[in-house]
């Protein structure tokens, strides 16, 4: 009988190591994965979606044996396969395998030791990802953060291209809306992938700010509470709310020319357009509903974004304007980039002198 070989790391310092190289694997079924992980981890799991049902139901049918039995049954034959993913998976990292389940028990323990008896130097994250997720919620619920300066605008003014123009340069930017793979608006899932679960953008969320946590101020665009079905952390939409914001301005016309761009292919999502337009008939009239009906179905893009914006973005989102704010004209746009970069300097600057 083999025995399995007990090598345990803490979170601290898997984390840690995280930061410096080392290669984290998920163990746990692809369905678990998906869910939620540990960013950057990758998924080499024991059981399949199905079979770890099938191990859970001979759990409480027949016992803690049986099942165990069952279990080795199912992850033998794999063992050679499990282990040559991660082998061609963790060159170009650095330090031990860090393997993890859900709570530390025996599926990351068993490939702990699969991976320790085949020369591979691993260890077992004690807590699993359990313990991930309690740091996570807990980081949520007592984190300070350095002051979240917010590009807020109308619809269509460029804020998060300005953002991602920002990023480039090496502003300490967190793009919410890329986190969450959605526009942020009725149309925003068009054209996108599925958004991740709010776990795992949690997840994602507290990795960007493990990144920028040396930062002087962090950097954001204006988003409600909600960005499509997913949450943001509601301690950290309350800190987005306290700072002067950078109040973006831009020519009806250039808005529009910003969501073409940002919609591509947009005749392949003609269909896709329909039910969002719909879901505005309560608050647009059956009028209004049909004449941007019309629109769509003729293509007529640029007429229906500005009809859409003038009847529904610009009433819907004018109350958004905050009473601390620094006004930017963004047109032309790179000048407009530059607009924004030498304000945020000007109120971080303000933020680290002494008042007076």
């Amino acid at each position: 009988m083999i025995r399995l070989i007990q090598a345990t790391i803490e979170l601290e310092k898997a984390l840690q190591l995280r930061r410096e190289g080392a290669l984290l694997v998920d163990v746990r079924t692809p369905a678990e994965f998906a869910e939620a992980t540990i960013p950057g981890a990758i998924n080499v799991p024991i059981f399949s979606n199905e079979e770890r049902v099938e191990v859970g139901t001979l759990y409480k049918q027949r016992g803690k044996g049986r099942a165990r039995k069952f279990g080795i049954e199912l992850v033998a034959p794999k063992i050679p396969a499990l282990l040559e993913q991660v082998e061609e998976v963790r060159r170009g990292h650095r330090g031990p395998v860090i393997v993890f389940c859900w709570r530390g028990g025996m599926r990351s323990l068993a490939m702990t030791s699969f991976m320790n008896l085949a020369g591979i130097h691993a260890r077992q994250l004690i807590g699993g990802h359990k313990a991930f997720r309690t740091l996570v919620c807990s980081y949520f619920e007592k984190q300070q953060w350095p002051p979240i300066y917010v590009l807020r605008g109308l619809t269509g003014v460029g804020k998060t291209q300005v953002l991602h123009r920002l990023a480039e340069q090496g502003f300490p930017v967190i793009d919410l809306e890329g986190l969450a793979n959605h526009r942020g608006s009725a149309f925003g899932a068009l054209g996108l992938e599925p958004q991740p679960g709010q776990k795992r953008f949690e997840a994602l969320l507290w990795d960007r700010l493990q990144q920028l946590e040396s930062s002087a101020y962090l950097v954001t665009e204006g988003e409600s509470l909600h960005i499509g079905r997913l949450l943001v952390p509601k301690r950290f939409h309350q800190a987005m709310q306290e700072q002067t914001s950078l109040w973006l301005k831009a020519s009806l016309n250039f808005r529009t020319r910003i969501i073409l761009e940002d919609y591509p292919a947009i005749d392949r999502l003609r269909e896709q357009f329909e039910q969002p337009i719909c879901a505005l008939k309560e608050r647009l009239g059956n009028k209004v509903i049909k004449q941007l009906l019309d629109l769509l179905h003729a293509g007529e893009w640029e007429e229906l974004v500005y009809e859409l914006m003038v009847h529904y973005y610009d009433p819907l989102y004018m109350h958004t304007l905050p009473e601390k704010r620094i006004e930017i004209e963004l047109e032309p746009f790179d000048a407009g980039v530059k607009r924004v970069a030498r304000s945020l300097a000007e109120l971080a600057e303000q933020e680290i002198l002494p008042s007076p």
